[in-house]
């Protein structure tokens, strides 16, 4: 009889000292994780769905860990400091970690900005099987562009995340951070590993014309689903954005395939 898998709280370092925090969901033996990496102002809890969503996936024999970006829910580190050069390294270190767990296989999924991350260290890290990226940023000066306009008016470093009076902050380089990435050109570098890419047609934050550019910028195998009326946070989709991930993870990752690697 197969042991349940459980949840075990994780925690491990980052490339600066920082402790990250994780979740991890698996069971006796080592074989696949999947790491999920979180959105721009997210937790790895994601509200509860990502917990969720990793239970589903263990029913299909999937290992998933769920992390914290440093500055983030409960890993150390400062919010201000957030920039898509650390979630990328973080997820490298993420990656480091399971693999020294024992972990034979190792994939990305990521939400938004986080997928954007994925995306970038899924190109830069042959370790990393395959990626799957959600509503993920392509063009980013074109998304953060209320950022950008903020940046310009602020009168010192610190920038609001938004014109609301309780908006958080983060450093103006952000955006110059944002500029050493060409996120088409690491998507172009993920094959011949798989790609999807899982968008709302009524993403107001991330238009889908992103996944559409990620998508012509890699290569085979890639696959993309666009989820009709699904907005930001797939609200009210997200049992469909889920069904395109596991029916990929089943196409390309299944314990049959990985058998005859």
């Amino acid at each position: 009889m197969t042991k349940p898998f459980i949840w075990k709280k994780v925690g491990y370092q980052n490339k600066n000292g920082l402790k990250l925090s994780g979740l991890l969901f698996a069971g006796p033996e080592n074989g696949t994780v999947v790491i999920v990496c979180h959105g721009f102002t997210g937790s790895k809890e994601g509200g509860g769905r990502a917990v969720a969503m990793a239970e589903e996936m263990g029913a299909r024999g999937y290992a998933t860990l769920l992390f914290d970006f440093s500055g983030c829910g409960e890993s150390e580190g400062d919010f201000a400091d957030v920039s898509l050069t650390g979630h990328i390294a973080d997820i490298k270190c993420t990656v480091d970690f399971c693999l020294g767990l024992g972990f034979s296989r190792v994939i990305a999924v990521g939400r938004s900005f986080g997928g954007t991350a994925a995306i970038c260290q899924g190109g830069a890290d042959g370790r990393v099987a395959g990626v799957c990226a959600w509503a993920a940023p392509g063009a980013l000066r074109d998304v953060f562009s209320g950022f950008l306009k903020r940046a310009v008016e602020a009168g010192g470093d610190m920038v609001p995340l938004s014109e609301e009076e309780d908006a958080g902050f983060i450093k103006k380089s952000f955006i110059s951070d944002l500029e050493r990435h060409d996120v088409f050109g690491q998507a172009a570098l993920i094959a011949p590993r798989p790609l999807l890419l899982i968008q709302g047609s009524n993403d107001q934050v991330v238009p889908v014309e992103n996944a559409q550019a990620i998508y012509n910028a890699a290569g085979e195998p890639k696959k993309i689903r666009i989820i009709q009326e699904a907005d930001h946070q797939f609200t009210g989709f997200h049992l469909e954005a889920w069904e395109a991930l596991f029916e990929w993870l089943e196409e390309n990752f299944s314990m049959q395939r990985f058998m005859h690697y």
